[in-house]
């Protein structure tokens, strides 16, 4: 039983400046005998009890002593998740109950008892009710030879309640119960036939010992019809077990059963065919002594026994020269211990072939696995990460082997290329994913934070620190992966310190004089030229080639327009399903979107995305609806002409000559009007206007 269940919550707490009088008027008021005393922050400084202001007045103090010059500051405290059997300790009675620095409860002797007092009840109820619940008849009787124990079935047996028949002597209840004679005797009398109410029952009659002395005897009776059912039961065992001796002997396969000491108990004829050796040299005999003597190169049994686990392995016979292959198997009982061990032994000629196969099947798993990985990674439409391109697909293929090993790796790119997402990636592909992921911007913490963030500080380190100390984010992400962002941005000092970090796998805290092991993966990522860095003294060479083990450049959204349209269905689906919408988007806007050139990159359409999904106003998205920027590119973009096929270079000029003069014709209706809008001659426009047969024979040029 946890503490936090008995303790008394939100107890009454004095302040080490209050006087003694007013502690005892504090403790007259709320009748307790003792209070924790704690500081202005809450933080348990003391104990102050009944018997510190019994002294004041017997020492003679003044009633105005203060409560922090006669509390107890050496106090025993304990934990809400403490288990009730650490504090209980006869010379102690109160213990404040602390969680992380604050006091939370009090744990007193009245608690205890009413801990015990419930447990006592709950003990005695549950006795009965076993009791009661027995199927068997249950009688017991003191020295005296009065009935104690009557249980519900003696009740129905007999047709008598308990309460009737308790205290009363056992001879004017039952004549022919014999209990009164195991109690003069002290002897244990069982399988004794009685007859009651006519039934034939069988009692086992056993006295009560306590101390070296009879204090009474109870019998348990069963009725024989019950023992006749459990004859017939012990006869199909019988035969089931026969038959399951017959299939045991009758396996091809070699079997061998040993108990949970490693003794063992029985083999089958095949186990002595295929391993070439008599069962009498293994029958009773404990694993390990069998194979200290050579007879096997190793014991499955002993490393099921050790891993409480199946275990496979090849086993060697030297005195046969035969190779098997075992499989031993635990077989538990309801306590959860090994009480059997099943083994299974094959000839290891007759498994080459499969396992050659198996081999190859696992060899293939493992490549369709990471094939499979990758595609997840590639076309994951629900996933944070979007790939179409050719070049980011061999980019992420990189990512997902460059994740199987522990190697450094430094992702570059522009701002908003998804830097963070990569590193992510990584990890999550990594032997590492089951550990911590710690992201650091070393942009983003102020330099004169930045060092005890990363390698946390020591008890005092410095004005303000947390006496306990704290740990950085290297401690953090031990076991797992540190990516360091912005790493550019990181101080000349720090990047020292840094250096030793990777090479040392070791860090020392701020204030601290002992250095700390750190188990870590580093990645780390810029969108600053760290070469142009180093060349300018800006950043340290060394650590640049310490952090350059793998590079990895993420392109820009420029370089890579043909995931455009992906991206962008993407997040209308993401931001649709956030703000419960249902936008749609025109073709024409997704043109624009290919135009543009996104200095911004995926951030900044992602955060387009999510505004025009929050504020156009119907439900589909046109050019219209999109920033001022996009308007002055829509103006450019139409004044293009767009080819949608290869066609020949001849084809293509006429028709767009055709489809030009088409659109002057329809506007303008004049030969000069035409001309000076196209900027051509006259005679020109009529010619190619002729040619093409605009406007017909109707047609009237001026």
């Amino acid at each position: 039983m946890k503490l936090a269940e008995i303790m008394t919550p939100d107890p009454i707490m004095l302040s080490p400046c209050m006087t003694a009088r007013e502690a005892a008027r504090v403790f007259s008021e709320h009748r307790i005998d003792s209070a924790p005393v704690v500081d202005q922050n809450q933080r348990l400084v003391g104990l102050l009890t009944k018997s510190h202001l019994l002294r004041v007045l017997g020492q003679g103090l003044s009633p105005e002593i203060l409560v922090e010059q006669i509390m107890t500051r050496h106090v025993q405290t304990c934990s809400p998740e403490d288990e009730l059997d650490s504090i209980i300790y006869p010379d102690r009675g109160r213990y404040p109950v602390v969680d992380g620095d604050k006091v939370v409860g009090m744990v007193t002797r009245t608690n205890l008892l009413r801990v015990f007092f419930d447990s006592y009840h709950k003990l005695s109820t549950e006795f009965e009710t076993i009791l009661n619940s027995t199927h068997n008849l249950i009688i017991s009787i003191d020295e005296y030879e009065r009935i104690e124990v009557f249980n519900r079935a003696a009740e129905e047996v007999l047709g008598v309640k308990a309460g009737e028949v308790r205290g009363k002597k056992i001879t004017d209840v039952i004549p022919s119960s014999g209990l009164g004679e195991v109690v003069k005797s002290g002897r244990p009398e069982t399988l004794q036939k009685v007859e009651l109410n006519g039934r034939t029952l069988v009692s086992n009659r056993t006295p009560i010992i306590k101390d070296g002395k009879i204090i009474g005897a109870v019998a348990v009776l069963q009725d024989m019809s019950e023992i006749e059912e459990i004859s017939k039961e012990l006869k199909y065992v019988k035969e089931l077990n026969e038959e399951l001796n017959a299939v045991f002997e009758s396996s091809f396969d070699g079997l061998y059963i040993a108990d949970g000491n490693g003794i063992t108990l029985r083999l089958n004829k095949a186990f002595e065919r295929i391993t070439g050796i008599n069962g009498r040299e293994f029958l009773n005999r404990n694993v390990e002594d069998i194979v200290e003597e050579g007879i096997v190169s190793e014991s499955v049994t002993a490393q099921v026994l050790k891993q409480r686990q199946p275990v496979t392995i090849i086993q060697l016979y030297a005195k046969t020269g035969k190779t098997t292959l075992a499989t031993g198997t635990p077989v538990f009982d309801k306590k959860g211990n090994i009480f059997r061990v099943v083994c299974n032994v094959r000839d290891v000629t007759e498994l080459n072939m499969l396992k050659q196969r198996l081999e190859q099947v696992e060899g293939l798993s493992e490549h369709y696995e990471k094939q499979l990985r990758t595609l997840r990674l590639q076309y994951a439409g629900s996933g944070k990460m979007v790939v179409r391109s050719p070049r980011m697909r061999d980019l992420m293929e990189t990512i997902i082997r460059v994740a199987q090993v522990d190697s450094t790796v430094l992702i570059t790119g522009e701002s908003g290329t998804g830097k963070e997402l990569l590193a992510e990636t990584i990890h999550a592909n990594s032997a590492r994913k089951d550990g911590p992921f710690i992201k650091v911007n070393c942009g983003a913490i102020p330099e004169s934070l930045l060092e005890s963030e990363l390698f946390g500080y020591d008890a005092g380190a410095f004005t303000g620190a947390r006496k306990e100390g704290k740990a950085g984010y290297f401690e953090l992400a031990n076991g797992g992966t540190l990516f360091l962002d912005e790493i550019g941005d990181l101080p000349l000092n720090l990047q020292v310190k840094l250096l030793r970090v990777i090479q040392s796998r070791e860090i020392v805290r701020v204030g601290g004089i002992k250095p700390l092991k750190v188990d870590i993966r580093i990645v780390a990522a810029t969108n600053r030229n760290l070469v142009d860095m180093v060349r300018r003294k800006e950043f340290r060479e060394d650590l640049y080639y310490r952090l350059n083990v793998v590079p990895v450049n993420v392109p820009p959204l420029r370089q890579r327009k043909e995931e455009i349209p992906s991206l962008v269905v993407h997040f209308l689906q993401v931001f649709n399903r956030k703000y419960k919408q249902v936008k749609r988007i025109s073709p024409e806007v997704i043109d624009l979107f290919m135009e543009y050139d996104w200095p911004g990159n995926v951030r900044e359409l992602e955060n387009l995305m999510e505004r025009l999904v929050v504020i156009t106003p119907s439900d589909t998205i046109t050019v219209q609806d999109l920033p001022s920027h996009f308007g002055n590119l829509a103006k450019d973009w139409s004044n293009k002409v767009h080819v949608l096929d290869i066609v020949p270079l001849r084809e293509a000029v006429e028709s767009v000559e055709k489809q030009i003069l088409e659109k002057a014709y329809v506007q303008f209706r004049t030969t000069r009007q035409m001309a000076r809008a196209l900027k051509v001659d006259a005679s020109t426009v009529v010619r190619k206007a002729a040619k093409y047969g605009i406007g017909g024979k109707q047609a009237v040029w001026l």
